[in-house]
């Protein structure tokens, strides 16, 4: 027994180094275990249908497709519509500046043939020119308005005065001074007319039967 305290006494008058080095130096064949500390998951937000959202969005651009193909034909309708008014009316211009040497021709020949003593080649000269010269405007589209007769049309004649006669309509064309003419549909050059209107007396007239039957 007392030997076995003596042993027990000696191992425990061991250095602490020694015992903590050798302790290192067993456990220096074991695997290093690594705790890692333990992540709690967040919950995942909720997310809209991504169908509906997808749906939304195709609507959207096919909405927007059709504006902009509807402005495109807009601007190639209207680009066409330009181009043809440019073809129609582009000599607008020369033709205005065309018609009153037609005038002229046309006023020689009223005083020619108003003058038997003028010479006979010289006017059928001019009245084959003024055929020519109304052929040449035809073809361009212009053509003559036809005032006399007809009523008085503010858009294509211009009234220079009244003249008072029980022959004809009040509101009728009687006299034309200058031919008025038209390119295609649009006004070239007005008429310059007179315009038939009642006479004093019959206007009086009227007024009083109007008055009478208001009275009754």
């Amino acid at each position: 027994m007392a030997k076995s305290r003596k042993k027990a006494g000696k191992k425990s008058d061991q250095n602490p180094a020694e015992v903590l080095e050798q302790t290192e130096t067993m456990e220096e064949g074991e695997p290093e275990v690594i705790v890692e500390p333990e992540v709690i998951a967040e919950p995942e937000p909720e997310l809209p249908n991504e169908i509906d959202v997808a749906k939304d969005e195709a609507r959207k651009n096919w909405d927007l497709y059709l504006r902009e193909r509807a402005d495109l034909e807009n601007f190639r309708k209207r680009s066409q519509r330009d181009k043809e008014d440019a073809l129609r009316y582009g000599n607008d211009r020369l033709l205005k500046e065309m018609i009153p040497v037609l005038d002229n021709l046309e006023r020689a020949v009223d005083h020619a043939g108003q003058n038997a003593n003028d010479d006979q080649g010289l006017l059928e000269g001019v009245n084959m020119t003024i055929i020519q010269f109304r052929k040449a405007l035809d073809d361009f589209g212009v053509k003559p308005i036809t005032a006399i007769g007809e009523a008085f049309d503010p858009n294509r004649h211009q009234a220079m005065g009244q003249i008072e006669t029980a022959e004809q309509v009040p509101n009728t064309v009687v006299t034309e001074f200058q031919k008025g003419y038209m390119l295609h549909d649009r006004l070239l050059r007005p008429s310059m007319v007179m315009v038939a209107k009642a006479p004093a007396e019959e206007s009086t007239n009227q007024n009083s039967e109007e008055s009478e039957g208001h009275a009754e």
